[in-house]
């Protein structure tokens, strides 16, 4: 397994079917899927989303992909690019297990893959979103230099739209 990304303390890969549980996991504590329009997901819809979803970005070198600790290899949550087709924007994501927030890796996450987005990728634009009430989200954003464009709604929730 050849790392998409590394950073001091953190290695990206690709996801595989194998990693289904991986992603039951981390969408099982409510708290971590509390601003992400989704929740809990069983074998069956994690191997959809797999996919249908994820696997589907990898060959135009972008997609969401599991994010490991180095020093450990431990599987800490995802970040990564995502295309949305309907919007036709290059969106950034991010989601981690609760017991690493607060220990800056989603903010190392995404400037890691800001970076690749921006000069490896050379991509015109990206943008990141979040709940208006998620406000460590909304922080990471602004870290990894994206800048406030609007606010609006998506699947029925207010959100903020930040673009570089």
């Amino acid at each position: 397994m050849n790392p998409i990304l590394k950073t001091p303390r953190l290695y990206f890969r690709e996801f595989s079917m194998d990693d289904a549980q991986l992603l039951i996991d981390l969408n099982s504590d409510p708290e971590v899927t509390r601003f992400t329009g989704d929740g809990p997901v069983d074998e069956t819809e994690a191997a959809r989303v797999l996919k249908d979803i994820i696997l589907p970005q990898y060959p135009n070198k972008i997609g969401r992909w599991a994010v490991h600790l180095n020093a450990t290899d431990e599987f800490i949550g995802w970040c990564g690019l995502k295309y949305i087709e309907s919007l036709d924007e290059i969106d950034l994501g991010y989601r981690f297990f609760k017991k690493h927030w607060g220990k800056g890796y989603a903010t190392e996450s995404a400037k890691a893959v800001m970076e690749y987005g921006l000069k490896v990728l050379q991509l015109k634009q990206i943008v990141g979103r979040a709940a208006v009430d998620n406000h460590n989200s909304i922080a990471v954003l602004q870290k990894a230099g994206l800048h406030f464009k609007e606010e609006g709604f998506e699947h029925g929730e207010k959100i903020v739209k930040y673009t570089t």
